[in-house]
């Protein structure tokens, strides 16, 4: 599979070059960005999407003062380990150790700045954060997003409406509050269940986890849950994991360089714009479904409130962006954005805890002492647990839940390095 791909990329790739070089298109490096490696023409510092596997990847990022790890960054075996073939965020975290805290890389022409500091992302995020709200136009998102939800979509007047709108709505159906409880509560029921069918064997708690934490979400959303064992939700999920797999692909770097990529009747693109359209038409008869049934008087969910609102939206103003269309995108980005963040929590803190059973046995300690076995968890109890509470932070803090954040962009000069 991969040797034809890369054959045709490749091939692309070669033609572009040479068109670059024909038609004379040097451009000057920009002035003052922060270090970083250096870029190479047209595809910057990401000319290892173009090789296959077998090639050897080194100096290709053009790293001339270290091409491993820094010693002591995971144990003496992956000090041998060249960087290209790192996660993204072990590879930042390298890069970073090289060229300080705030580096600059290029994808294609276009800059970035790379923030892996405390101090530098708190700055930016919360000292300057109506200046670093806004989202940068990346090719292959807003191929996949179209450039509407609230998790991709520019800041600006649209989004302030769509998410205040959201936000309120999600929060009516329990988001952040006391009376998601019952719907968290009776979604574990089914977790106990599932579990206990395992007995003393071996098994994968993620699809579990994946299922439930979907459900939360689904009984806000569209207003029910699903059976574990249910197609049409395991491959929901299937198909949100393997298209953000491949969204991170990669050879998939190459259409934030050359759009038109994205098109091509080849691996990944093919399998990823069938993802899409596989997903599209699930949301958008779930969509169809609650049109046929709406009841103004009753509204059962978000999907509801949302069509109940776009309607009165377009009595005052056509070309409202309250639309079926945009409401798509918005319950994609709940599932994508609030599915793996939770269920990645769940499951690292599974992990931790069957590694560590001194720690288990006193968060253990504490939920008999405050709970008892009697009655589940609330809220309520929180503030007397407070090693449990320390437990889940410091998993938190150990591992990488979400090791990137969602690309900004400046809406204005900040007269800093980023």
């Amino acid at each position: 599979m991969e040797d034809p791909v890369s054959s045709a990329l490749l091939a692309a790739a070669g033609l572009l070059l040479a068109l670059w070089w024909l038609l004379g298109r040097r451009r000057r490096p920009l002035q003052g960005l922060p270090p970083g490696p250096k870029p190479w023409p047209l595809v910057g510092n990401f000319a290892f999407a173009l090789l296959p596997n077998p090639l050897v990847r080194k100096r290709l990022l053009n790293m001339d003062r270290q091409k491993q790890l820094p010693k002591g960054e995971g144990g003496a075996g992956r000090e041998q380990q060249p960087l290209q073939q790192n996660p993204p965020h072990l590879l930042l975290t390298a890069l970073a150790k090289i060229y300080g805290s705030i580096f600059s890389l290029f994808v294609g022409s276009r800059p970035l700045i790379m923030l892996s500091d405390f101090e530098a992302v708190r700055d930016a995020l919360v000292n300057q954060a109506e200046v670093f709200s806004d989202r940068p136009s990346i090719p292959i998102v807003a191929l996949l997003s179209k450039r509407k939800g609230v998790v991709f979509a520019p800041y600006g007047p649209v989004w302030k409406k769509q998410r205040k709108f959201s936000h309120s709505t999600l929060r009516h159906f329990g988001l952040g509050k006391h009376s998601l409880e019952p719907k968290i509560i009776e979604e574990f029921k089914y977790v106990k269940a599932e579990i206990l069918k395992h007995g003393d064997e071996k098994f994968n708690p993620f699809p579990i986890i994946g299922n439930a934490v979907s459900n939360v979400i689904c009984s806000m959303a569209l207003g029910r849950r699903f059976d574990y064992d249910d197609a049409s939700l395991k491959t929901m999920l299937k198909l949100m994991s393997r298209g953000l797999e491949l969204s991170l692909n990669s050879h998939m770097i190459l259409v934030n360089i050359c759009p038109w990529l994205y098109y091509l009747p080849i691996y990944p693109f093919r399998v990823l714009r069938q993802i899409e359209l596989d997903i599209t038409a699930f949301l958008k008869t779930i969509i169809a479904q609650h049109r046929e049934s709406l009841d103004s008087q009753n509204p059962r969910d978000f999907i509801d409130m949302y069509l109940l609102h776009a309607d009165e939206e377009r009595k005052i103003d056509s070309e409202s962006s309250f639309t079926e269309d945009y409401l798509f995108f918005i319950i994609a980005d709940l599932f994508i954005a609030g599915t793996d963040t939770t269920s990645n929590t769940l499951l690292w803190s599974l992990l931790y805890m069957s590694l560590h059973p001194q720690e288990q046995k006193k968060v253990q300690e504490e939920i008999d002492l405050v709970i008892g076995r009697n009655r589940p968890p609330t809220l309520v109890d929180k503030a007397r647990m407070p090693f449990t509470e320390a437990t889940i932070m410091e998993v938190q803090r150990m591992t990488v839940v979400v090791p990137l954040s969602i690309p900004r962009m400046a809406s204005e000069t900040t007269g800093k390095r980023f």
